[in-house]
């Protein structure tokens, strides 16, 4: 049984899947990509809009997502953070 993804994970998922949209990720592109219900997806958004890690973009078509400086540099630092871990054995 694989386990649970905690917080961090599913925001990697989050900024992950609006990444590889290059900043036109559809709202359910995105819930699909980060395999979270559509309630658990608003809650996740309300916090990274709020924290400035996405963007919104709205126009006749709906809404979509990019990534913002900061999302883009969570990203990095998560890959930097986990390369740590498993360098240690600490996964």
């Amino acid at each position: 049984m694989a386990k649970k993804r905690n917080r961090f994970e599913v925001i990697r998922d989050i900024l992950q899947a609006i990444g590889k949209k290059g900043g036109n990720a559809r709202p359910t592109y995105i819930m699909y990509k980060s395999n979270l219900s559509h309630q658990m997806m608003q809650e996740y958004f309300g916090e990274l809009l709020g924290k400035k890690f996405i963007e919104v973009n709205e126009s006749k078509k709906g809404k979509t997502y990019s990534l913002s400086v900061k999302g883009a540099d969570y990203l990095d630092k998560y890959k930097l953070m986990i390369g740590f871990i498993e360098s240690f054995g600490l996964d």
